[in-house]
């Protein structure tokens, strides 16, 4: 009975150790299961964060090369700010400096940089108007441009006043003995009207009324504008044209209210045109307008250019460079341009907000003067914050795989994403995707001149077309995060743009489109490049007089915007050659 005790206790202990073995075991399994899935690391695209892959590689999507996907990163941070890991911080090459007053200040050549255009000196401008009441009927001078020359014969008028005149001077030449002093008024009196002496001599000699006037320039210019026709009833003083001598003129540049200051009368100007770009002209501001615009924010500042060869000519765009006082440039608060990413109306940088770890936020900036290889900071950073400098397309692909705020998240629920003139930066692509966006250009093209033939129906069909050739682009062949970022946002406008044409049966609604499908298309052809060369044209009148771009294969003026009735209105803004 004792030995049958003694058994079973062995049994118990023996199944009491199997027991607490396995369990010991388990958890310990458990424990280095747990602790082999905390280091297991997983990859995702910049562009495409569903994609979760177990090692290093290329998004099976678009072919981009994968980045580490952090999971403990979520975790770090504030609302706004988000954690990088070491190793994807060296795959992609981010480099930060500390943000500090500008150390350039002994370098001479800063500069302002400004933008404008070539405009008629007012100074220099005249009417020439009617020198007598009556109706047109036959005008001489019908196109703007041509040169008037004083004494050249403008209209021939039919006037009921000079007829009434004439009758008046043949009765008084009857009663000229006995009334010298009418016959006098009289004569004065069409003498007045800027008839001339012979045509005087004439009524007399025949006594006959003279029924059509011949109406002599005054004035001499070139004509800027017509504001009379064959058929138009005048009054005297009526005016006919304006003229303008352009023998000077002015060159009118927009400076930004927080730049004004870097402005001052007689202060020397450097102006390049984009018309000569290897023509130089040095001038003086003589003139800063007190009054600033309140919807652009700038202030109209000007010089006057002499103009002794005629190759100035109004609506040319040209660009000034002010050179900046060494003490105005060493108090100034500068980041690196490639600091800055800007999406639509906003420029925002990142800045790292942990000394020990790589933890950023993304901070919207105001930017002032261009210094070179610089901005000039207005509001939105202070003296010792760490930007990034290099890789900043990275960092915010980074944001968006996280889900914080990033240059794609809206200030506001309203803002509209626009693409910023000065997000344009020429981006080496595969030639493949070159290619196939060249075939969007050409049939953007064939939609352009259907703009200036003024055909709704071709336009449309074109922009059917287009939107086809949009979609055959292969977004795979771009494997920069840069190039996928303008990519993405111009295709955005260019398809929307696109739509709203080809449902359009009205040809002026379809030009009012026309101008935001243009401006992506150049961005695009800037950015990415061409297989031919393209000029990027540009109308002043455009757009309630702002002005708008268009592409285009041939180097000759066809407006667009404007068809038939102003179909040479327009100049050349920049030849696009193509790559080697």
């Amino acid at each position: 009975m004792m030995k049958t005790k003694q058994i079973l206790l062995l049994v118990g202990i023996l199944i009491a150790g199997i027991l607490i073995g396995k369990f010991a075991f388990n958890n310990d399994a458990s424990k280095s299961t747990h602790s082999a899935e905390t280091v297991e690391e997983h990859w995702t695209c910049s562009m495409h964060p569903q994609i979760d892959m177990p090692e290093f590689g290329s998004c099976p999507i678009c072919g981009m090369d994968l980045i580490l996907k952090d999971a403990s990163a979520d975790s770090e941070g504030t609302l706004n700010s988000f954690k990088m890991t070491k190793n994807a911080m060296a795959l992609a090459n981010i480099e930060t400096i500390v943000v500090g007053k500008n150390k350039a200040s002994n370098n001479a050549n800063a500069a302002l940089k400004v933008s404008g255009k070539i405009q008629a000196n007012d100074k220099e401008t005249a009417l020439q108007t009617a020198h007598f009441g009556g109706r047109i009927e036959k005008l001489y001078y019908k196109s703007v441009g041509d040169y008037l020359k004083i004494g050249a014969l403008i209209a021939k008028v039919y006037s009921p006043e000079l007829v009434t005149a004439q009758n008046e001077l043949i009765e008084a030449m009857n009663v000229k003995e006995l009334q010298p002093f009418l016959y006098q008024a009289v004569r004065n009196k069409i003498k007045l009207w800027k008839i001339s002496e012979k045509q005087i001599q004439q009524i007399e000699r025949t006594k006959k009324v003279i029924t059509y006037f011949n109406m002599y320039a005054s004035t001499s210019g070139y004509i800027d504008e017509i504001l009379v026709q064959e058929g138009t009833h005048l009054k005297e003083g009526t005016p006919m044209f304006k003229v303008s001598k352009l023998q000077t003129v002015w060159a009118v540049f927009d400076v930004y209210e927080q730049d004004v200051k870097n402005a001052q009368l007689q202060q020397e100007i450097n102006i390049t045109l984009n018309a000569y770009p290897d023509k130089k002209i040095t001038s003086k501001i003589n003139f800063i307008n007190p009054i600033l615009d309140a919807k652009k924010r700038t202030i109209e500042v000007r010089a006057t250019l002499k103009n002794n060869r005629n190759f100035l000519k109004p609506g040319m765009l040209i660009t000034g460079n002010l050179t900046l006082k060494n003490n105005a440039i060493a108090a100034k608060l500068v980041v690196p341009k490639s600091a800055i990413l800007w999406t639509g109306k906003r420029s925002i940088v990142y800045v790292k907000t942990s000394k020990d770890e790589p933890i950023f936020e993304l901070r919207e900036v105001k930017l002032g003067a261009s210094l070179k290889d610089n901005y000039e900071i207005i509001s939105g950073l202070n003296t010792a914050d760490e930007i990034v400098t290099n890789g900043t397309f990275t960092v915010d692909a980074t944001a968006q795989l996280q889900g914080k705020k990033s240059m794609m998240s809206p200030k506001n629920e309203n803002e509209e994403k626009e693409i910023s003139e000065k997000m344009i930066e020429k981006i080496v692509v595969n030639p493949n995707f070159v290619h196939q966006l060249n075939e969007v250009f050409k049939n953007y093209i064939v939609l352009k001149n259907g703009l200036v033939v003024t055909d709704a129906k071709k336009v449309s069909e074109a922009a059917k077309t287009t939107l086809t050739s949009l979609q055959k682009v292969q977004m795979k062949l771009l494997k920069k995060p840069e190039a996928h970022a303008v990519w993405m946002q111009g295709k955005k406008e260019i398809k929307n743009t696109l739509e709203q044409i080809q449902k359009e049966n009205d040809v002026e609604k379809q030009r009012t489109s026309f101008i935001k499908l243009s401006n992506a298309m150049v961005i695009l052809a800037k950015t990415f490049g061409v297989h031919t060369t393209i000029y990027v044209q540009h109308c002043p009148m455009a757009n309630n007089n702002k002005g708008a771009d268009w592409l285009s294969y041939d180097e000759t003026i066809k407006n667009p915007y404007y068809g038939d009735k102003m179909l040479s209105c327009g100049s050349t803004k920049q030849t696009l050659k193509k790559d080697m």
